[in-house]
């Protein structure tokens, strides 16, 4: 017999979290009974309370032979200590038991919001605890998932986009004197206010307006943080992946986005770390990652480009993110359109953020990424066709045109040369291949020697040969070129003694 059976039949306490099995069970059974006791009665000293809750905590982590703690009942002993205890560590211990047990169960989360407790957590997140900001943002972020919650009761009567402000506000404000504190749970609350914020506005979106004052601390926090190094294994580890995310469902229209967004002395102040992280991390994530690691980012800048302020009617040929003249969609169009060195080859083959961008077009691990970078490539080109085409080539504008059933103007990929509009945004004057976007001057041919009389003599035989066969299938009407030569004059026939290498075809061409 265990040690743990027998301390357990004797009446004396197992060590925490040692039980397993019907023995873990009846201790989980016998810990909530004596919680909703104290309840009624207060029959536990502070510590025996603690101590309890400590104890369910580490036994909830293993759902098996746990299950009283998922029920309604047992979800409802937690709330009540986590909500209505006096003792600051008594609710923390039990919302960690909660947290750990709607993490695990969703049936948990259901309890929670049928018990009626989601006021009592809205009232209470407004904090300048982090342990409370991080505990009740990952409840109330938890409840968001298959619950019947009324969002929009907690937004509109019960404040909770008032307190998501407020926590950020003091974020912030960390950050906008310099370099903060290095606080990890500081930075876990940090995360966990901004899952809630990007859940809330994602399943309320008709509320996303009480969020607004919201966007200046999420760019504040943005632009303070130092970038992640070019080795960095994974760039958009947080706090970066859930600021981005946080920005995705926000307003950027109105006058407050527009502030912080924009701003005057440095309108490109938020699109430029952006495109640094964006170009770290395509150099650092696999195909598997791109979809929902990088996606985000790249919605964020088209949302960016699009709510920019209108271009001056003469922008500067400048990529200065701190000068105050510069024009934010010239400044995403100079980092993203191919360069110059770009299309010395076939767009898509050199090193640059640009080609790495291209070459996904097709990557079929990352459709979502895909897609979105084509529609922000088109976004960029002012949606005119044309242009779209001038600045990544036909061949990879072809797709996305076709997929969204765009139609092409006449003539428009048969073109050898860049516009104005399109020179005048990437630096691009010379003439380039409409298909493949290289310069036509920087193309190269393979080197093959001359085909000889007789070489030329064999091909016209095997072409000959193939316009007969297709005239005769009859599904196109076509005139075979060596025929046609002959009504011209333009073929000479040799006598028989001919020598076999002579010239018997003139050139074609």
């Amino acid at each position: 017999m265990s040690n743990s059976l027998i301390m357990a039949q004797s009446g004396q306490s197992a060590p925490s979290g040692t039980l397993t099995g019907p023995a873990k069970l009846d201790a989980v059974t016998r810990l909530l009974d004596r919680l909703a006791e104290d309840l009624k009665s207060a029959t536990l000293q502070p510590q025996e309370r603690d101590t309890a809750l400590e104890e369910l905590k580490v036994y909830g982590r293993d759902p098996l032979y746990a299950d009283p703690i998922f029920t309604r009942s047992g979800i409802e002993t937690l709330a009540r200590h986590a909500f209505d205890s006096h003792s600051e560590t008594t609710s923390r211990n039990a919302l960690r038991v909660l947290c750990n047990a709607m993490l695990l169960k969703p049936e948990a989360r259901q309890a929670f919001v049928d018990i009626g407790y989601e006021a009592k957590a809205c009232s209470r997140l407004r904090t300048e605890n982090p342990d409370d900001e991080f505990l009740l943002s990952r409840l109330i972020f938890l409840t968001t998932y298959g619950t019947s919650i009324n969002l929009p009761s907690l937004i509109e009567q019960h404040h909770v986009a008032d307190s998501i402000i407020q926590n950020l506000s003091r974020h912030a404000a960390r950050f906008s004197t310099g370099k903060p504190a290095t606080s990890p749970m500081e930075d876990m609350a940090l995360v966990e206010t901004l899952k809630l914020l990007f859940n809330v506005t994602r399943f309320c979106s008709d509320h996303t307006s009480f969020f607004d004052p919201a966007l200046p601390h999420i760019t504040t926090i943005l632009c303070a943080l130092d970038l992640p190094t070019p080795q960095a294994q994974s760039p958009l580890d947080p706090p970066f992946s859930p600021l981005i995310n946080a920005l995705m469902n926000l307003d950027f229209s109105t006058p407050t986005a527009q502030a912080a967004l924009y701003p005057a002395s440095t309108p490109t102040s938020v699109a430029d770390p952006l495109i640094q992280l964006l170009d770290i991390s395509m150099k650092r994530y696999t195909d598997t990652n791109l979809d929902q690691l990088v996606t985000p980012l790249i919605c964020v800048l088209s949302m960016l480009y699009d709510h920019a302020p209108s271009p001056s009617p003469s922008p500067p040929r400048t990529a200065d993110a701190t000068s105050s003249s510069v024009d934010v969609r010239c400044f995403v169009q100079e980092r993203l359109l191919p360069t110059e060195e770009d299309r010395k080859t076939v767009l898509g083959r050199s090193d640059t953020l640009p080609s790495r961008l291209l070459r996904n077009w097709t990557n079929p691990l990352a459709p979502e990424f895909r897609k979105q970078i084509a529609r922000f490539y088109f976004a960029i080109s002012g949606k005119d066709v044309v242009r779209f085409i001038e600045n990544v080539g036909y061949g990879y504008a072809s797709g996305f045109l076709f997929e969204n059933k765009i139609p092409l103007p006449e003539g428009a990929a048969a073109g050898g040369s860049a516009s104005a509009r399109e020179g005048e945004a990437a630096g691009v004057r010379r003439a380039v291949n409409p298909i493949t976007g290289q310069f036509l001057d920087e193309e190269r041919y393979p080197d093959l020697p001359e085909m000889t009389d007789g070489e030329k003599e064999r091909e016209a035989e095997r072409l000959f040969v193939l316009f007969e066969r297709l005239k005769q299938t009859g599904v196109m009407s076509v005139q075979n070129p060596v025929e046609k030569a002959v009504q011209e004059g333009r073929f000479e026939e040799l006598p028989d003694d001919a020598d076999e290498d002579s010239d018997a075809v003139e050139d074609l061409d």
